[in-house]
Parts: structure tokens; C-alpha cells; sequence
């Protein structure tokens, strides 16, 4: 188990240290008309002109509003709270219910937030289909029910030009307060993505974790990759894969999903969202839905 937390360690580096690196680059092999050349947005004046003709150019971004977390940390000295409700309809158990899913996040510099959190769920497998809260290791027949508090940060690492994607990295702990299980479960998660053309947005994300279930330790990849669209000033749609594999587990377990959602502004600092998802093989939960909001301030 320790070769593969220090491969799994050595991978997510290698993933932050090639964003880095492609920084130096002083220019990219080869150019695609209006993909490559630098956004408007990102250009000197453009970006103080369009927030003071659109308040919703500056809105909130949340990271329960897809299973793949947001590439951005909160702003300096804001707060940003985030809590959602998921249903989960599995397959051979019973159905499994998760809320709060509550996160809060700090920013405690411009590109350092810390998180805090806790939840709550009860069923027959972990709610493992929320950005923001959840667990894996919850599997069996009967009827469980498990509360945890949820801590750690989120360190931006890149911002985007051209080529290099921006970029975070996420540290966090989560420890049980009840349940079966008290041991603590550690994860990483490196997440990235771009900007395209005509308010396209392509983000992926990779989590690595280290689990148990009983005596049971093992390690869990969950890979991911979300597609957005704004509709607008107010209106997002994506639609998204994600997964989650096992490693070193007494009996292991393979799921795929796939998940659309829609999302509205309220205001810029209001965001509330819905999003369904269904499994893509039989050990993956048949159907879930989920539906939260966020506030910053």
C-alpha cells in the first residue's frame, strides 16, 4: 500500500510539475485561429469593462455544482458556503440519502482557500456522487448510517494561457463522528481546465484516496471530465463523466457514470443547481439526483 500511495503521489506531481513547465514556453507549436489566440477576457482592460457592464461577469463558482470541483479558489477574505441534498437509487441495496454536504471555504489569500465541512447519509452504499461531500467505503445489505467532518484546502496553482491550463490542487481529511467506521480517510485532487471559445468551459479533474472498510484498506481513484456552457448572464449547463476505481480492495469495485445538470444565478453571489446522473455498469447505483445551492459573501 505505500508503493502505491508514493505512485500515486509521484503522479499528481508530475501533473503539476508539466502545467509548470509548459509556463516557460515562450510560444506553442502550433496555432488554431481564435482557440489559441488569448480570450478577451483575459486581455489587459477588457475584464474591469465587462464587470462593470455585466454584474454576472464576477459570479460564484461552487464546487458541488458537478462532480469535478471548481479550477478557482474563493477570493481573498470571502466566504463562500455550499450544501446540497443527493438521492442515490442503488442497484442491490438499499437506496442511500446524503445532506447536508455542507462546504465551507475560505480565501485566505488569493490563491489559498481552506474548507471545512460535514454531512450526513444513510443507506445501503456511500454517497459517492457529490463534489463537496460523500464517501465510498459505505458498502453492503443492510442499512447504514454515517456522519463525518470534512477539512482541508485548495491551492491554485496555474492560471490559464494558451496552452497551460488553470489550475488547483485539493488536500482534505475526512473523519467520522459516527458510524462503523472511525478511521480517517486522506485524499488529493488535482483539477484543471480551459476557457474556450463562445462561453465553453472543458474541465477534468483526478482524486486519489486511501480508504477502509473494517480491516479493509485500500486506495481509490476517481477520474472525471465535465463540458459547460453558459446560456446567458444567469443559466449553465454541462454534461459529465466521472468514475471511481478501487485498489487493494478485498472485493473491488468499477463505477461509471455519466450526469447532465443545470444551474442558475439568482444573483452573482447566489447560485442554486439541480443534476441527475445514471450509472453505466451494474456496480454502479441505477439513477441519482442531486440539488443544492451556494452563497458567497
Amino acid at each position: 500500500m505505500n508503493r502505491t500511495r508514493t505512485l500515486a503521489i509521484t503522479v499528481v506531481c508530475c501533473l503539476i510539475a508539466a502545467t509548470g513547465l509548459s509556463a516557460r514556453a515562450q510560444e506553442p507549436w502550433f496555432r488554431l485561429s481564435g482557440w489559441l489566440d488569448e480570450p478577451e477576457w483575459q486581455r489587459p482592460g477588457t475584464e474591469s469593462a465587462e464587470r462593470g457592464e455585466n454584474p454576472f461577469a464576477d459570479h460564484i463558482e461552487t464546487d458541488r455544482d458537478s462532480f469535478t470541483p471548481s479550477t478557482r479558489t474563493v477570493e481573498r477574505e470571502r466566504w463562500i458556503v455550499e450544501s446540497s441534498y443527493s438521492f442515490i437509487d442503488n442497484r442491490d441495496t438499499a437506496e442511500t440519502h446524503s445532506f447536508p454536504e455542507l462546504l465551507m471555504r475560505y480565501g485566505l489569500t488569493e490563491r489559498i482557500e481552506l474548507r471545512f465541512g460535514g454531512n450526513f447519509e444513510v443507506g445501503g452504499e456511500g454517497a459517492d456522487v457529490s463534489g463537496a461531500g460523500g464517501t465510498e467505503g459505505l458498502e453492503g445489505g443492510g442499512l447504514v448510517r454515517e456522519s463525518q467532518l470534512l477539512y482541508g484546502l485548495k491551492l491554485r496553482v496555474t492560471e490559464q494561457d494558451r496552452w497551460r491550463p488553470e489550475s488547483s490542487v485539493i488536500l482534505q481529511g475526512h473523519t467520522p463522528t459516527s458510524g462503523p467506521d472511525p478511521a480517517t480517510a486522506v485524499s488529493v485532487g488535482y483539477v484543471f481546465g480551459w476557457e474556450l471559445p463562445d462561453d465553453w468551459k472543458l474541465d477534468s479533474a483526478l482524486r486519489f484516496g486511501a480508504d477502509s472498510e473494517g480491516h479493509d484498506r485500500f486506495e481509490q481513484w476517481s477520474p472525471s471530465v465535465v463540458l459547460r456552457k453558459s446560456l446567458g448572464e444567469r443559466w449553465n449547463v454541462h454534461a459529465e463523466y466521472f468514475g471511481h476505481f478501487s485498489q487493494n480492495k478485498e472485493h473491488e469495485f468499477v463505477h461509471h457514470s455519466i450526469s447532465p445538470g443545470v444551474h442558475y444565478l439568482i444573483t452573482p453571489n447566489v447560485e442554486i443547481g439541480v443534476r441527475v446522473g445514471w450509472g453505466l455498469n451494474d456496480q454502479t447505483a441505477r439513477f441519482f439526483s442531486n440539488a443544492g445551492l451556494g452563497y458567497r459573501f
